[in-house]
């Protein structure tokens, strides 16, 4: 740009805001895309989403905006001091002149392939189920012995120690030692989580061995705290170890982890029974405090205490009733008369109420009898009636009466029928008032 830094450039007046454009403009075409890498100052996010901090080192620093949209696609919450990679590009914000960094993406410095090795493998292992929560068992109540895997030098070990001691110092712990960091930590955390397995398996055959043999042995490990401090992702990195997950999961007992801070989640966080948020927090998740038992013991005792007092008093007071009537063998004999008196009375009046019952019923059955006799006799006396009268409609006299004849042939036949009769034959006919003897002539 021959109008910005050529040999005319001093005798040019700029306006500022050309002036900011065109920087703009050369850092464009110069750096952009950029990426950088420090440690976040000043970091800020503002109430519409946007975050606003610095990134430097020993040698310079540089503003950084990171607009809502860019800045919703973080997997983690920036904090000051913490190194990161940024990628954006650079530009000159024209209202205060100000030289400053578009920040489009940002992840931790030197995490990015190890995050992204994490999540595949994370992806991987809850594919074939070793995160399932179907898997994942409760934690004792009451266990009867803890295991514990750590650093003999960690701080960690001394924060479990602390919290089992002040709430459950009457229960027994095993410590196996282990590396937690570097090279040859994921074998030693194996190495150790093993033995407490070989140790609670055996634990548990010999129990049942003198259990049959009632003889008292050593309380078996029913839990085991897999610990360790927070740090960075590579300090933790043991802990994303496959053969590590594997082996969690083959635990005969429950494991707790509690490795890192709250923030930090390991693959062996996602594959243990429970996750704690801190080692301490590990503990305390598989050691109620012994002042709670114990207050739940004295509640019990005084419960049972209670309900033993009031089943005595009930005898008491039994045992007094029973020794009045035996003290006046008299009165119940008295009141024994008098319930069989008044159970004779109930009895002599149930039986005269069903007596008198009964004879109602007759009298009222026997009235229902002569009048359903008596209408029945009606209704066939009725039906005879209407039989009479049609058999006398049908009466032949009844038709002869009208003035018709009944004819008959010399054998009796009756004729019903003009061509049944032949001149010549005899023919009777049969009137209301007697009968004619007739002889055919010619038929018609």
């Amino acid at each position: 740009m021959p109008e910005l830094f050529g040999a005319d450039a001093a005798a040019r007046v700029w306006e500022v805001g050309a002036l900011c454009r065109a920087v703009a403009d050369a850092l464009e075409a110069r750096f952009n895309p950029v990426a950088v890498r420090g440690e976040i100052s000043g970091f800020a996010r503002a109430a519409s989403g946007h975050c606003y901090f610095a990134i430097k080192d020993t040698q310079g620093q540089l503003r950084c905006a990171m607009f809502r949209r860019a800045a919703s696609q973080l997997d983690f919450a920036p904090r000051d001091g913490e190194l990161v990679e940024l990628r954006g590009r650079l530009g000159v914000y024209e209202a205060r002149g100000d030289l400053q960094l578009i920040v489009e993406s940002m992840q931790r410095a030197g995490q990015g392939a190890l995050f992204e090795q994490f999540l595949r493998l994370k992806a991987r292992l809850e594919a074939e189920g070793l995160f399932d929560a179907a898997r994942k068992r409760p934690l004792p109540q009451l266990p009867r012995g803890i295991g514990i895997v750590t650093s003999l030098g960690a701080a960690a070990l001394h924060d479990v120690v602390s919290a089992l001691r002040r709430r459950v110092p009457h229960i027994p712990v095993v410590l196996v030692p282990a590396l937690v960091q570097g090279a040859g930590a994921p074998a030693s955390l194996i190495a150790a989580l093993s033995k407490l397995y070989l140790l609670a398996q055996a634990t548990s055959a010999k129990e049942a061995d003198l259990a049959k043999n009632s003889q008292p042995g050593a309380p078996p490990i029913d839990v085991i705290l897999l610990v360790r401090g927070g740090g960075a992702i590579e300090d933790l990195w043991a802990f994303n170890d496959e053969q590590l997950a594997r082996t969690i999961v083959q635990s005969p007992v429950p494991v707790v982890s509690g490795v890192g801070h709250e923030t930090d989640f390991t693959i062996a966080d996602f594959c243990a029974d429970l996750r704690a948020p801190t080692p301490t927090a590990a503990a305390e998740l598989v050691a109620q405090p012994r002042s709670v038992w114990l207050g739940a013991l004295d509640l019990l005792q005084q419960r049972l205490a209670d309900a033993m007092q009031r089943q005595l008093d009930a005898r008491w007071q039994r045992l007094d009733q029973a020794a009045a009537r035996l003290g006046r063998p008299s009165a119940c004999a008295a009141r024994a008369q008098l319930r069989l008196a008044q159970q004779a009375q109930r009895l002599r009046h149930a039986m005269l109420l069903y007596l008198q019952r009964l004879a109602h019923e007759g009298k009222a059955l026997e009235a229902d009898f002569v009048q359903q006799t008596r209408q029945r006799l009606a209704r066939e006396h009725e039906r005879l009636e209407r039989l009479a009268l049609r058999l006398e409609l049908l009466d032949p006299q009844q038709v002869l009466q009208r003035g018709y004849a009944l004819l008959s042939d010399a054998s009796g036949h009756v004729l019903t029928s003009a061509r049944a009769a032949h001149p010549g034959d005899a023919v009777r006919a049969r009137l209301a008032d007697g009968t004619l003897d007739l002889l055919v002539t010619a038929p018609h």
